[in-house]
């Protein structure tokens, strides 16, 4: 890669974070669920945002013949699809309205797509160093 980043993807790339977290967090701050709801929540998104993150990183090592082993690489991907296969079962079983469910499935994607994302504007700037 030869070329830097834009600064507007790169503000998007954040905005995309933070809005996907704050969201999700300050919803789960004024939910009206139990304390114990509320940590499985946030530990389901803090264990997506690590789990794409990390699989990202693989990815990208892998694509520059950096050493990847494969058991990683799968955790990864298993890490990636049991955060959001958690979310999804959490928000089915879920006693809050629809409309709620939609809002942390979407903010939840929102917050996983800003964290591959940085992380990726994070190691192409790198690179150009």
């Amino acid at each position: 890669m030869s070329q830097k980043t834009s600064n507007a993807f790169i503000a998007a790339s954040w905005v995309a974070l933070g809005a996907g977290t704050i969201g999700y967090i300050v919803g789960l701050a004024r939910a009206e669920m139990l304390l114990n709801e509320k940590g499985y929540y946030f530990t389901v998104l803090m264990f997506g945002l690590f789990s794409v993150i990390s699989l990202q990183k693989s990815v990208r090592d892998r694509l520059e013949n950096l050493p990847v082993t494969d058991i990683y690489y799968g955790i990864c991907w298993f890490g990636t699809i049991l955060s959001i296969a958690l979310l999804v079962i959490g928000l089915w079983n879920a006693t809050i309205l629809p409309s709620e469910k939609g809002f942390y499935a979407f903010a939840f994607l929102l917050a996983l797509f800003g964290g591959i994302a940085v992380q990726k504007n994070t190691r192409d700037n790198m690179s150009l160093e």
